[in-house]
């Protein structure tokens, strides 16, 4: 079995698609977004309720809560999860601010204070994929980088209030 092949063994996620009235008005999100699907899409483990096979994701908000719709890879629908996003609002909050000043810096800053920076965000980062396992413990089954993609998505949306 090949490389691709072993990482498709078990749950994976073929399709992810972000409500559009969800998405973010953010501009540096944009391309992490990107990202984040192309790299999510490559690769991941996502086991929703422990099952096998090929599944699409739907991310969205509503009602200030987060909402993930799992369907298999015809479209029907597998289970849909509805989260308080209070766990993860100081989280992506931290994140935000590092991500600006970040930004900010790959403009004026030394490689070494980038580079500092860089390990700041990364560490939010993994405390954002940290939170989605434990939130998601009992319900869907991911490993920590499909975590982290995801992340990167949750933050990508619009949080309203």
């Amino acid at each position: 079995m090949g490389d691709l092949a072993a990482s498709r063994a078990g749950g994976h996620l073929v399709a992810i698609e972000i409500d559009p009235g969800s998405l973010s008005a953010h501009g540096f999100m944009e391309a992490e977004r990107q990202t984040a699907i192309h790299d999510l899409i490559a690769e991941n483990h996502f086991s929703p309720g422990g099952r096998d096979g090929a599944f699409n994701l739907r991310l969205s908000i509503a009602d200030k809560k987060l909402v993930l719709d799992v369907s298999d890879a015809t479209g029907t629908p597998v289970v849909r999860h509805i989260l308080s996003i209070r766990p993860l609002a100081r989280v992506i909050k931290d994140y935000f601010l590092v991500c600006e000043g970040y930004y900010e810096a790959v403009r004026t800053a030394t490689p070494h204070r980038i580079e500092a920076i860089d390990m700041g965000r990364r560490g939010i980062h993994n405390e954002g994929a940290d939170v989605l396992i434990g939130r998601l413990s009992g319900k869907i089954d991911m490993d920590f980088e499909t975590a982290r993609r995801l992340f990167t998505l949750v933050c990508a949306l619009r949080w309203r209030g």
